[in-house]
């Protein structure tokens, strides 16, 4: 996520996101929001929820105990979903983040717009738009990588003075 939309975050949620200065010794937190921009409000109607949740029932129900304050642990993409990992939640709240997890596998992570996951190879839920950028921008990635081996293959055999035995015709000569 972008910077400025976790500071956004922390900022709006201090309490749940107090672990974000704690050292990876103790929280996972530590690395910030781990997923894309795109679950941006899934995040933030979540904490809302929770937050008030808590806020209403410790001033209002006060013959009742107090409900802890939830912490996140850490908030990440996982096999193409939202995971929230948190301490101190109740069924309540469990209940709220097992919806907000559900909801993100309909929601692109990249830009918020309807999505659905892949079914092959590394999971994500992408709207068509994106995936297909995201697609571009492997592509891209593949043909800079096979460039840039070229170019190192080329200047090691030049530099020894290797000849190139791999490239062959289909009868077996040499090119």
């Amino acid at each position: 996520m972008k910077h400025e939309l976790e500071k956004k975050l922390f900022d709006a949620y201090p309490k749940i996101f107090r672990q974000k200065d704690l050292p990876m010794t103790e929280t996972c937190m530590c690395w910030g929001i781990d997923c894309g921009d795109g679950w941006y409000d899934i995040i933030d109607t979540l904490c809302h929820s929770m937050q008030n949740r808590i806020d209403w029932h410790n001033r209002f129900y006060r013959d009742e105990p107090k409900l802890d304050q939830i912490e996140a642990t850490q908030v990440k993409e996982k096999f193409g979903g939202l995971r929230f990992y948190t301490h101190g939640s109740d069924e309540h709240c469990e209940g709220m983040i097992r919806l907000a997890e559900a909801l993100s596998f309909k929601i692109c992570e990249e830009c918020g717009s309807p999505g659905k996951p892949n079914s092959k190879g590394w999971v994500s839920t992408l709207c068509d738009p994106c995936r297909a950028k995201q697609i571009e921008i492997k592509k891209k990635k593949w043909a800079e990588s096979v460039e840039k081996f070229d170019v190192m293959k080329s200047s090691e055999e030049e530099e020894h003075g290797l000849s190139n035995d791999w490239d062959v015709t289909s009868t077996g000569e040499q090119k």
